[in-house]
């Protein structure tokens, strides 16, 4: 099991940030790589509220972890502080065991020269889940919740 770490300034106060971590419309623009849409199934944000998430490729890859197009989650809120920190439990709904197992992602909001330093930390990482792949994807959706939160 492995981890991934990334950074990103957002130009917006962390209260804002936060209401993105939690609004499942939100969710639904940020939360996805480039290259995949989203469809949000549930989502109950508070703690011990749950998620299900389905991001499903733009182009056939026939890569998807739950089908040969898409990959679903579900998990639920562990610990909200608010404009402070989401860590949130998720799992791959798929049939081969090496993306199978829960990680922990801990999303923090630190406030920056105006603006807000976003961490987000992915715990976990089931040994068929490329860390590089994790970390781009991640990139990438930060930066859809900065050009979100920042556009207001």
């Amino acid at each position: 099991m492995s981890s991934t770490r990334v950074s990103r300034r957002v130009n917006a106060p962390r209260a804002n940030v936060y209401r993105a971590l939690l609004d499942a419309r939100a969710v639904a623009t940020w939360m996805v790589p480039n290259g995949m849409t989203s469809r949000v199934h549930a989502f109950d944000a508070r703690e011990g509220g749950s998620f299900r998430i389905s991001l499903t490729y733009d182009a056939p890859t026939g890569t998807g972890k739950t089908s040969a197009h898409s990959d679903t989650y579900h998990g639920r809120f562990v610990k909200l502080v608010t404009n402070e920190r989401v860590i949130e439990v998720v799992e791959f709904e798929t049939n081969d065991p090496a993306l199978r197992g829960e990680m922990t992602i801990t999303i923090a909001l630190a406030d920056a020269d105006g603006g807000t330093d976003v961490h987000a930390v992915h715990d976990g990482l089931p040994r068929g889940l490329p860390a590089a792949d994790n970390e781009a994807g991640w990139k990438s959706s930060l930066a859809k919740l900065a050009a979100l939160v920042e556009a207001g």
